[in-house]
């Protein structure tokens, strides 16, 4: 395949365990017919919620041909093929919960032109797509990306039949997997709206408003794609309108980093003000967001946080099929969207940003790749090995000197990441216990790591409870987990504890953003509470620099730096009474070797010099709503 056919594609027990008051869900509410006994304090699950297989029109079209099967038993454990033919297996336990989310608009129709005999094979666009020329499989291919981008229903291609059975099949094969208590599957597709924002020479530039549609338990006949409406509204009143028929239901947004300026913009759809109505809609229909990814990080940008030396962290901002860089000025980042919709609070009495956050994959071979170790990207064979991703010299030469790299693997598979997990707590491993923690935002990203992680605030909490061994069951009784609102007058106190994952690197530290606004501006503060290796946050709130470095000659790191765990009482030294604020925990650890060095270890060159050389790793708790009384 040519770049210009890969551009196309882009379009596409420590700590186991919503308002002050215990904010436990009764145990009647999750019973679960399974052998594993609920736990009223909750246990931490690790899932993808992202996950794309040949029925995909992306990813059959680069060669993959394993199935939504294939997914689950690569989430426990299995070993799959990746279509290089390589194996694909994760580096760490099985997950607890998936969900395949194949594109909904086209389902199966790419395998279905591939297939001899059906009708849609007869077609010459299916000789086309399976040609040999490239610019004529390139053309054939465009005609698919742009309805599935425009919601159009091809004339004599676009075959609802064929959308209904394969959507079957994905309902039929989590059902088939689904192990209550051992294992959680959830019937899922992505509804894969694209606003064309600009236009550009030999295509567009596509503002991404992409998310994924996953169902508590049973699922309707025929899932709402592109081709009914490519307004994110209107998905939203099909999924109340389901909800009403029994089939519960959320959407989860993802890559608002690359919707230039769309995912989050304050204005509706069509553009009209943004009303009380539109907010409390949205936010019943999308509690959360999936803030990391393959495709980079939505958390905030460099521009728009000067002030927080982190923020330039994965930074993916190409828009989707194209060299266009995303607009970051706003509605493309969660933390800019949390002031805003304070913001709203105040003036039209909701929020529709009020989200809590997770992470996932957005594979589309089956496996996700969550390891820096070993990292096969995204896509199949356009970025499968490390000379198409860029972070080895082509043609097996030794130097970057003189190099040229490929602008595809420059702009976008370079830049990808390894990355993420979908962190949630539960009362047991099931369908309705991990949906409803969902649906409450008691939820955390991660970049790939299993940290651990408990944030909780309350008006009644002091720094003693931290060494209290009931002090998750008192945190619960007394105040409220990440993704609650604390509600009333006095300074909120908050606990938060990370636990790191044995198999990466320590912490070094952890961090609470503030988010708020003043006369209307947006603000927002990194506070350093709680740091490795005996130190303390200065001044200027944060940690002294604990000293860990990463030998780039092996990728070893520092021994003997950083934490095993974390655990911090914090009160806000800046609380005004009466002003609305959110709060966020971001966990760090020491620092490690992105996966391109990796990769550049292993062929013996050096690292890419265009690419960052080290990452550190980390998560991201949903917000705790500070919530004046009058």
């Amino acid at each position: 395949m040519t770049h210009k056919l890969s551009a196309f594609v882009v379009l596409s027990s420590l700590l186991a365990g919503c308002s002050a008051g215990d904010s436990r869900t009764p145990e009647s509410e999750t019973a679960i017919a399974s052998g594993e006994a609920a736990n009223p304090d909750r246990n931490v699950y690790f899932g993808d919620l992202h996950i794309h297989t040949k029925n995909s029109f992306d990813a059959y079209i680069f060669n993959v041909r394993t199935t939504p099967d294939d997914a689950y038993k690569f989430g426990m454990g299995e070993t799959i093929k990746h279509p290089l033919g390589y194996d694909l297996k994760l580096e760490g336990p099985p997950l607890d919960f998936m969900a395949v989310t194949d594109h909904a608009a086209y389902l199966g129709h790419l395998e279905a032109m591939d297939t001899p005999g059906t009708a849609l094979s007869k077609l010459d666009m299916a000789k086309d797509m399976f040609s040999t020329d490239q610019d004529t499989i390139l053309n054939a291919f465009q005609l698919i990306g742009g309805a599935v981008r425009d919601g159009k229903r091809m004339k004599g291609v676009y075959d609802p039949a064929i959308v209904g059975n394969v959507w079957k099949q994905i309902v039929d094969s989590a059902e088939k997997y689904n192990k209550p208590g051992k294992f959680t599957t959830f019937a899922g597709y992505e509804y894969t709206a694209v606003r064309v924002t600009r236009g550009e020479e030999g295509g567009f530039a596509g503002g991404n408003l992409h998310r994924n549609v996953v169902f508590r338990g049973s699922a309707p006949a025929m899932p709402f794609a592109t081709v009914d409406s490519t307004n994110p509204e209107d998905l939203w009143t099909w999924m109340d309108d389901q909800r009403e028929a029994g089939n519960d239901v959320m959407s989860i947004p993802h890559n608002s980093n690359v919707s230039d300026g769309e995912m989050f913009k304050m204005e509706t759809y069509n553009g009209q003000p943004l009303t009380k109505a539109y907010a409390e809609k949205r936010i019943r229909n999308e509690p959360i967001v999936e803030i990391t990814q393959v495709k980079g990080t939505s958390e905030t940008h460099p521009s728009l946080s000067p002030n927080d030396e982190w923020a330039d962290f994965e930074i993916y901002d190409k828009l989707l099929g194209s060299m266009t860089t995303s607009k970051t000025a706003k509605g493309d980042y969660v933390r800019q969207a949390l002031a805003n919709g304070l913001k709203l609070t105040m003036e039209i009495g909701a929020d529709p940003f009020h989200f809590g956050f997770i992470g996932s994959s957005d594979t589309h071979v089956v496996g996700g790749s969550f390891d820096e170790k070993n990292f096969w990207s995204k896509i199949g064979i356009v970025d499968g090995s490390p000379e198409a991703r860029g972070s080895i010299p082509p043609g097996g030469k030794k130097s970057w000197e003189g190099v040229t790299v490929d602008p595809n693997a420059a702009n976008w598979f370079s830049r990808w990441s390894a990355s993420g997990y979908a962190a949630v707590w539960a009362e047991q491993n099931s369908r309705e216990a991990i949906f409803d923690a969902m649906r409450r935002k008691e939820t955390y990203a991660t970049t790939g790591t299993r940290i651990k992680l408990r944030f909780f605030g309350g008006f009644g909490f002091t720094k003693a409870m931290l060494d209290d061994p009931e002090m998750v069951s008192k945190a619960y009784q007394d105040g409220v987990p990440m993704g609650g609102d604390l509600v009333g007058s006095k300074t909120p106190g908050f606990i938060i504890w990370a636990m790191r994952d044995a198999a990466s690197a320590p912490l070094q530290r952890v961090q609470i953003i503030k988010v708020w606004t003043d006369g209307g501006n947006a603000k927002e503060k990194v506070f350093d509470v709680a740091c490795s290796d005996g130190g303390t946050p200065d001044a200027n709130f944060r940690c002294p620099d604990n000293g860990a470095k990463v030998d780039l000659s092996d990728c070893s790191i520092s021994a003997n730096k950083g934490a095993p765990e974390l655990k911090s009482f914090w009160r806000d030294p800046e609380h005004k009474t009466g002003q609305r604020a959110s709060y966020y925990v971001r966990v760090l650890e020491n620092p490690v070797c992105r996966w391109s060095t990796w990769d550049a270890l292993r062929a013996g060159v050096k690292p890419n010099p265009a690419l960052q050389k080290t990452i550190q790793e980390r998560a991201w708790s949903s917000p705790i709503w500070y919530v004046p009384t009058a």
